[in-house]
């Protein structure tokens, strides 16, 4: 495992242990805890010397890869580990696809440009992946997969989607919902994806696979009313249209998280994922058990975006105002 302490990559290391199976990690330390059981290796996986050291530890029977973001260093790691790994699993992500999320994907929509041997620069997230994935078909001799997940939620999530809207709901009162209350929506539940990853590793398919659950698995409504139920406060839903936001200058996909009005925001083909295994709990349990996690105290180190989820209260406070055509109480009212 090519981190193994964060999100996804420490969810893996659990449920793999889980099954049985002997799990080295190779990470720096610095996002989180090991976990109980398996064996690690420190190091960074920019430096050749680490990078062998990982080697040394193995033969392995498979790599799986969730932290590589720059596409000479995925080369890098990939040609290290060939002469002793026959598997590679690859996290790549949704947004690797040029049309994503314009229009709907499958996978085979088209990927982003990027050469394979760019060090680092100024190219978005999903463009570098696109160039990881790239790196890797010309650099991997051996079995390659590559999932391409959507929106991962639950239990230690880093980037803080779910537990803004957990937390906004303990806040009560009238809640600002975003655009249309049945668009629906494709999260997955991190230990589902997980699991999911798992049985990729043990062989059950190759190529690429979008790991996004179907349509029709949840909607806005049942994830808001899903949170406002589980901190059991008394928040009223009051549901603004995607025009209106727009208009206010909402920015989307931060502001109000998993808002975004783009048609192929959650058209993401699942059929491959289906057949392959991929089975996606129902959202109730996913929010219930971030809450409970949440209240719990236990801590993650946060994802640099994290700061940008949310909108400030007087800024939805004065959206719900002008909507609903009320006027603000002015001084010495």
């Amino acid at each position: 495992m090519l981190g193994g302490t964060w999100f996804l990559g420490r969810a893996v290391v659990v449920e793999a242990l889980r099954r049985g199976h002997d799990v080295t990690t190779f990470n720096r330390g610095k996002t989180g805890q090991d976990v109980p059981g398996a064996q690690v290796v420190r190091g960074d996986r920019s430096r050749h010397g680490d990078l062998a050291a990982a080697v040394a530890a193995g033969p392995f029977d498979v790599v799986v890869d969730p932290s590589g973001y720059v596409p000479v260093d995925v080369a890098a790691a990939a040609h290290a580990l060939a002469a002793r790994v026959g598997r590679y699993v690859f996290v790549s992500t949704v947004d690797a696809y040029e049309d994503w999320p314009h229009a709907p994907i499958t996978e085979r929509s088209p990927l982003h440009e990027c050469p394979p041997d760019v060090a680092w620069g100024s190219l978005p997230y999903g463009h570098l992946k696109a160039g990881c994935e790239r790196a890797l078909a010309a650099a991997w001799p051996g079995e390659l997969v590559v999932v391409r997940p959507g929106v991962l939620l639950g239990v230690r999530e880093p980037k803080g989607r779910l537990p803004w809207w957990l937390r906004r709901m303990e806040r009560g009162g009238r809640v600002l919902a975003p655009g249309e209350p049945e668009r629906r929506l494709q999260p997955v539940d991190v230990r589902d994806a997980a699991a999911f990853v798992v049985d990729l590793a043990e062989g059950r398919a190759d190529g690429p696979v979008n790991v996004v659950a179907p349509q029709g698995h949840t909607t806005m409504r049942r994830l808001l009313q899903a949170c406002a139920a589980v901190v059991e406060r008394n928040a009223e839903l009051v549901w603004l249209p995607d025009d209106a936001l727009v208009a206010a200058g909402v920015r989307e996909w931060t502001e109000l998280p998993m808002w975004r009005p783009a048609p192929g925001t959650w058209a993401v083909d699942a059929t491959r994922a289906r057949a392959a295994g991929l089975v996606c709990r129902p959202v109730t349990q996913t929010v219930a058990d971030t809450w409970r996690w949440m209240k719990s105290g236990q801590q993650v180190a946060e994802h640099w975006r994290t700061a940008e989820h949310g909108i400030d209260p007087a800024k939805e406070g004065e959206l719900l105002r002008s909507w609903l055509g009320e006027v603000r109480p002015g001084p010495g009212r």
